[in-house]
């Protein structure tokens, strides 16, 4: 094993690529690049001019076994997203929410409210769901036009994590807006923008804690703010951040996979069609979208020990950052992995991570959603078209388009 390990300054330089720089994902994860990192340089030493560098994984499985490798590993000793210093959260900040957490505190945190993500409250929410897709097709379909992203896409899993939540529906727009802070926060490493996001997320969320302490309800903090393990409850200071975190993360990578899958589908007309011809095959189309669009494009662990990934030795205190994007299309893994094919039998990807510790808790509402979403659509709009241009956000943590307007055969409401 020894004689594989190779010195930092001797990794293949793939022409000084720095995956720090957004122009690099101007048009979205930069796939080719990825494939050639893959073959060439999987673990890839990216360094940065104004605070220490990292590195690169791009393989499916490097980026599972650091997933699973908490101890070595670790989310809260330099945090998660791409940089440090130009974060979108401050470190501080971002160690008191369970994405930033290690065990123990991590576990106490997920075990507590794990007894509330149950598969059956999940289930519960099926026909609510169902609900809200039809009144936002209908709000759409005698037009014959609508722009995806913000009529769709953005409203869908809005409304259904601030209605879990028990958020009023008319602030459903200011948390919008306050998420959307924090993804652009992301995208442009502003930690000014995104601890402001965040405070006044937490603001809000801080006022709910404290009524549903004093006025509990059927709702999903409620549930949150009462629930126990072994005899013991979340402090405010727990229960606070991680509402805000589902808010985020309820609604931003749910809305980017919808938005994601349609453009796909636009793209491949015959897999749109071979869909709306066989509903049967849309769970399992669910996977092939989220595999496509794979709505977060990384996440960064700290080295606490010296190790090895793939033979390249990482020091101590070194920064990895995990390319979800890329592991989702490692050839390896995934057979034909740039061709999207909603029939795959079976479908690997990293869409909620690598596993481990930190999977997606809400990965059964996304599906679900998603599941909803597309059978009701692919019903009652089959056929439809792109209708101008796509708009995303240049960043290279969140997977987002902006705008995708589409036009289709102009339909009847349920009322109509």
């Amino acid at each position: 094993m020894e004689d594989l390990i190779v010195a930092r300054n001797s990794v293949v330089d793939l022409e000084g690529v720095d995956l720090s720089d957004l122009d690099q994902f101007a048009d979205g994860p930069p796939y080719e690049l990825f494939a050639r990192m893959r073959a060439e340089a999987p673990v890839h030493w990216n360094p940065l001019a104004d605070e220490p560098g990292f590195w690169s994984l791009t393989r499916f499985r490097d980026i599972e076994a650091v997933s699973r490798d908490h101890e070595t590993f670790s989310s809260a000793a330099g945090g998660v997203f791409l940089r440090t210093e130009r974060g979108p959260v401050p470190l501080e900040m971002l160690r008191g929410v369970i994405l930033g957490m290690d065990p123990p505190l991590h576990d106490r945190v997920r075990g507590i409210v794990q007894r509330v993500f149950v598969p059956r409250m999940i289930a519960e929410r099926e026909a609510s769901i169902a609900e809200r897709v039809d009144r936002l097709i209908d709000s759409v379909i005698e037009r014959g036009s609508c722009d995806f992203v913000q009529d769709v896409a953005v409203e869908l899993p809005l409304q259904v994590i601030a209605e879990m939540l028990g958020v009023p529906q008319d602030d459903r727009m200011l948390l919008f807006e306050l998420t959307n802070q924090l993804s652009h926060a992301a995208a442009l490493g502003d930690p000014t923008q995104g601890e402001q996001a965040i405070m006044a997320l937490g603001f809000y969320m801080a006022e709910m804690v404290l009524e549903r302490r004093e006025n509990p309800g059927d709702d999903l903090v409620s549930k949150i703010v009462s629930a126990e393990l072994d005899g013991e409850r979340l402090l405010d200071e727990e229960v606070v951040p991680f509402c805000a975190l589902l808010m985020f993360a309820g609604n931003d990578t749910t809305r980017n996979t919808a938005s994601g899958a349609v453009r796909a589908l636009l793209e491949n007309p015959d897999q749109r069609r071979l869909l709306a011809e066989n509903p049967a095959l849309i769970p399992g189309a669910v996977e092939e979208f989220l595999r496509w669009v794979t709505p977060v494009i990384h996440f960064r662990r700290t080295a606490t020990r010296d190790t090895q990934i793939g033979g390249q030795r990482i020091a101590a205190g070194d920064k990895v950052t995990m390319w979800y994007s890329s592991g989702s299309r490692d050839e390896e893994v995934i057979s034909d992995a740039s061709r999207f094919d909603v029939t795959r039998a079976k479908v690997d990807h990293q869409a909620f991570g690598g596993g481990g510790k930190h999977f997606c808790l809400g990965a059964q509402l996304a599906r679900m959603e998603l599941r909803i979403l597309f059978t009701r659509l692919l019903e009652r709009i089959p056929e439809m078209e792109l209708a101008g241009p796509v708009t995303r956000l240049r960043s290279n943590f969140g997977n987002e388009l902006t705008s995708l307007p589409i036009t289709f055969p102009a339909g009847r409401t349920r009322r109509g």
